[in-house]
């Protein structure tokens, strides 16, 4: 449609509906509209809301309405359609700011001085166009630089359950993350969705003290917020922060919790609108609705910037399997786990030590990254590690007595090893040398015939030191 006739469209005003469903309006009789438009609804007050068309035909659209329906007249009701997508204001004084969902400000300040404006929806990257991630990130936390490693322009989610420290696990991430050696412009854009107050007010402190917060874009959709809105929280925060990683040059760190809220506020409107369902009810898009969202990360030629991808989602009753993680690890380079067995032992970050798994860390350590014997003492805790869950197997059956003696000296490292090397305290940060050093020596508790994954000059040089 030419630009005339959209503006001559979306000067027009329709009243009345034909339905109204949760929060979706049926609109009939008017002109063709397209997809994602935006629509601005009066109620009979003249109070405005935001919505967005879902669904369209000729002469008929459906409306998904930011701020729910209630209050709502079937003929007093009136819409006008903008001819446009929702966009985003979007400049880099909107750092150390609050906006919710739809990227309108709730901090008390004023709404930003846009200096352009963008589709929330993004705009797709050439693939050649990408650069592939090689920069090893040092989070602090030897579970994820040791045996998980974080890459910069990598999406690598938290998978965690109900009541486990997830958000202090993440909060550690975004306060010790580090490219070593280099001087660069960070940032972090942080959005919520169905979260709590309290969860929102820990990460804002937590950004506070740890002097972040002027370097923080913070989108709230919280637990009160209709439930609608959740689904464009994470198009507003990724469109932020395409704009300051590929405009202004900075590397963003994108946090996106709960994802779990997301997809089932997703749920919810498929089930209105009709939709057939496919796994647990959930629609038969949503691996490429997530993949919308993910795929938003990464590197860019031309461009100094990045976007690092950290999203956390809870795994409905600590199933791996449930279709958001399992889409999710599909789609993403791995995935950072929880285990509950570790929390309940009293071990801070319970990140398990099999299911977690980092696609591209082969990329980002070894020599001149990290050091030339990274690759293979991860390698090789992981199988000691995969031998102890076997040994602790067998001596829940025929009791520990029962175990050889290189058994009992394998349980003996998996204590030392979830002791020592997977846990530490909640603001001890290791450097990449240290936690390399912390599993040589868990690891020399075991025999060198049983290290078969470390070469004969790497076991010279460090095993028992």
């Amino acid at each position: 449609m030419p630009d005339s006739d959209k503006k001559l469209y979306s000067a027009r005003e329709y009243q009345g509906i034909q339905q109204i469903v949760g929060p979706l309006l049926f609109i009939e009789n008017i002109h063709d509209v397209g997809y994602n438009e935006l629509v601005e609804i009066r109620d009979t007050r003249g109070n405005e809301r935001l919505g967005v068309i879902l669904e369209t035909s000729e002469g008929a659209a459906v409306v998904q309405v930011f701020e729910g329906t209630t209050g709502l007249a079937l003929d007093q009701t009136r819409v006008r359609f903008r001819g446009e997508p929702l966009q985003l204001p979007v400049n880099r004084e909107m750092l150390g700011r609050v906006f919710d969902g739809l990227g309108r400000p709730i901090d008390g300040g004023p709404a930003p001085v846009a200096q352009e404006r963008r589709n929330v929806n993004g705009s797709p990257i050439n693939p050649t166009a990408r650069t592939y991630p090689t920069k090893f990130i040092q989070t602090g936390i030897s579970a994820i630089d040791g045996m998980n490693t974080l890459v910069r322009g990598q999406k690598l989610p938290v998978f965690s359950g109900s009541g486990l420290p997830h958000n202090r696990v993440t909060a550690q991430i975004v306060r010790q993350a580090k490219i070593v050696g280099e001087e660069v412009n960070f940032a972090v854009v942080f959005a919520a969705m169905g979260v709590k107050h309290d969860v929102a007010r820990f990460f804002i402190d937590n950004f506070e003290e740890t002097g972040v917060l002027e370097n923080v874009v913070l989108f709230l959709s919280l637990a009160d917020s209709p439930s609608v809105e959740r689904l464009m929280t994470p198009r507003t925060a990724l469109t932020m922060a395409e704009y300051l990683a590929f405009e202004e040059d900075m590397h963003v760190l994108v946090i996106l919790t709960d994802m779990t809220n997301y997809c089932e506020a997703l749920r919810e409107i498929s089930t209105l609108r009709g939709e057939i369902p496919s796994r647990k009810s959930y629609p038969g898009y949503l691996y490429s609705d997530l993949a919308s969202l993910y795929e938003r990360a990464g590197m860019v030629e031309g461009s100094e910037g990045s976007i690092t991808q950290v999203p956390i989602l809870t795994m409905p009753n600590d199933d791996i399997s449930h279709p958001i993680p399992d889409l999710t690890g599909y789609i993403t380079e791995g995935q950072i786990v929880l285990e509950r067995d570790l929390f309940q032992k009293g071990i801070y970050p319970p990140i398990a030590g099999l299911p977690s798994l980092s696609r591209l860390m082969k990329d980002g350590i070894g020599p001149g990254m990290t050091r030339e014997d990274h690759a293979h003492i991860a390698s090789q805790l992981f199988a000691a590690y995969a031998k102890v869950k076997d040994v602790r197997a067998l001596a829940s059956v025929i009791g520990e007595e029962e175990l050889t003696p290189l058994d009992n000296t394998y349980l003996e490292f998996g204590n030392m090893f979830e002791k020592e090397f997977l846990s530490q305290k909640e603001d001890e940060e290791r450097s990449i040398e240290d936690t390399l050093d912390i599993g040589w020596k868990v690891i020399s508790h075991l025999p060198k015939e049983e290290l078969y994954r470390i070469s004969e000059e790497e076991l010279i040089k460090y095993y028992g030191k």
